[in-house]
């Protein structure tokens, strides 16, 4: 057609040419910015890190300069490691100093009680983890390792931190308890082992609804040495501002409780080392749940290997009980509780081969079944102590790989696609990165400069819940008392008790294959 001319060859082949340059510069402009951008740390895909409005540190933490490094450059690249820098000092947003002292100003005011027998190995990273995630105030009622001159002296020392010994002071004023003579905990009495710890529990957790009310706290919070708090869905990675956003009605949250899943027998500090866990079952889809159940299970009795039923934190206020190691109850209400969809109790359980011997040693039953029983509540409880009771080092050892080990890493896959196992590293990223920058040492060579002082805690306890039994003398939950008579039927002729107030709630497992129908949601 007139007006219109064909192009020549060599004019479509300089076009193409231009279009095939193009193409090959402007994706590796593209990868060159991105990597530019990546290197000075505007991006980011570590779920850790997010925690952080600093990237650079574990989540709850923050840097404070020393007066040499403020001097210097404050760019993200100088301080690109988790580990805490040899010239920076640690600055958490809750505390004021190296010894991490609370500011007494911050609210809510959040306390952890436990009664532990357990060395600094395992009470000093949990404390400070506690403390790096917003807990103020420790209750620590100590027997046994926790109890000697070494190990208490340092934890006399540590800010927020009260211990309080077992001491036949200590038995007399619980004798006085108003729980001790109450019906709801009285089918626990006079047994030994996992009964009497429980029993133990549940008197010191009175006792310190007392001491958490006269310092002004406002949640308190019952938890092993074991346990940690994983305060996810909140910015922050912080229970104080978890307990914060709780409404006022709401007397107590419930914490679901995940299980570890140790993949090795090795394990040494298992707050360092284990990152896999079980998710319960109020966390997970019912069809996921019991649709995996056997594979999860592997053989043991139950989903978890102990308990399933979480732990709660209660808002300190007048009446409160405690209902058992598990919750918490009131006597003049029934308490308004939220279970949380996303944080959660994390529990080492048996993360270590030398758990089962430990354990044994502990207690004096017979391994047999029939006798078991009236020592463990929980059936993995007891199939381990006949093991450690009367199995060899070795068959010991490939029970726990069986049982405990989470070897078979094509069942691990196909469980963490499911979403019953998870990764959780925040713990395991703030205890080393405390143990690495000396936190740990510090307390401890701080207080071999001190001497240690038993303080009377009894004498400042005057409470309202203490006051019904006059009987003296040292009173045990063991059967045999201390004059070698069994105390079960005199103290019940001693008090006419409100039946009505309901049981105390036991570690319970979670739901089996045979409460599949009965679940609706």
């Amino acid at each position: 057609m007139a007006g219109l001319q064909r192009p020549t060859p060599s004019s479509s082949s300089s076009s193409f040419s231009r279009l095939l340059l193009l193409l090959t510069i402007l994706p590796l402009t593209l990868a060159s910015l991105a990597f530019i951008l990546q290197w000075r740390g505007g991006f980011t895909d570590d779920s850790i890190t997010r925690w952080s409005p600093n990237h650079s540190q574990f989540p709850g933490m923050s840097l404070s300069l020393s007066s040499n490094s403020k001097q210097q450059s404050h760019s993200r690249s100088d301080c690109s490691s988790p580990l805490l820098p040899n010239n920076h000092s640690p600055s958490f947003p809750y505390f004021r100093n190296s010894l991490f002292q609370y500011d007494s100003n911050l609210k809510p005011k959040v306390c952890i009680t436990t009664s532990t027998s357990a060395g600094l190995e395992q009470t000093l990273p949990w404390i400070f983890y506690h403390k790096v995630i917003g807990v103020s105030n420790f209750l620590l009622f100590v027997e046994g390792k926790a109890a000697s001159a070494n190990v208490s002296r340092v934890l006399e020392s540590i800010p927020g931190v009260k211990v309080i010994y077992r001491t036949r002071e200590l038995e007399e004023q619980q004798a006085k308890s108003r729980i001790w003579n109450e019906t709801w905990l009285s089918s626990f009495f006079y047994k030994p082992c996992n009964y009497e710890l429980f029993v133990k529990q549940s008197l010191n957790m009175e006792m310190a609804i007392v001491m958490a009310r006269d310092a002004g706290v406002d949640w308190i919070i019952h938890l092993d040495t074991d346990e940690l708090i994983h305060p996810a869905g909140t910015q922050e990675y912080s229970l104080r501002r978890l307990l914060s956003d709780v409404p006022k009605n709401v007397d107590m949250v419930i914490f679901p409780n995940y299980e570890s899943s140790v993949e090795r027998d090795d394990i040494k500090e298992p707050f360092s080392e284990v990152s896999m866990f079980k998710k319960n079952y109020d966390h997970l889809p019912k069809d996921v749940y019991f649709g995996n159940y056997r594979e999860a299970t592997r053989g043991n009795p139950n989903y978890f290997l102990t308990y399933g039923n979480g732990k709660a934190a209660a808002r300190v206020q007048d009446h409160l009980r405690p209902n058992g190691a598990h919750r918490w109850h009131n006597y003049m209400k029934t308490p308004k509780e939220v279970k949380l969809d996303e944080a959660a109790v994390l529990h080492y359980t048996y993360p270590k081969f030398s758990d089962l011997t430990s354990r044994r040693d502990r207690c004096g039953c017979k391994p047999t079944k029939e006798d078991v029983k009236r020592c463990f509540m929980l059936d993995f409880d007891r199939s381990a102590f006949i093991i450690a009771s009367t199995a060899t080092e070795e068959e010991m050892r490939q029970w726990y790989r069986e049982r405990v080990v989470w070897t078979d890493q094509t069942l691990n896959l196909k469980l963490m696609k499911k979403g019953i196992l998870t990764r959780i590293y925040a713990p395991m990223v703030i205890i080393q990165s405390l143990r690495e920058s000396g936190v740990f040492s510090s307390v401890i060579e701080k207080a071999a400069e001190t001497t240690l002082s038993k303080v009377n805690f009894l004498k400042s306890i005057d409470s309202s819940n203490s006051t019904r039994n006059t009987r003296s003398g040292m009173v045990s939950s063991r059967k045999v008392g201390a004059d070698g008579v069994s105390q079960a039927t005199a103290r019940r002729v001693l008090e006419v008790i409100d039946s009505s107030l309901p049981s105390a709630i036991p570690p319970l497992s979670p739901p089996s294959l045979d409460h599949a129908d009965l679940i609706t949601s």
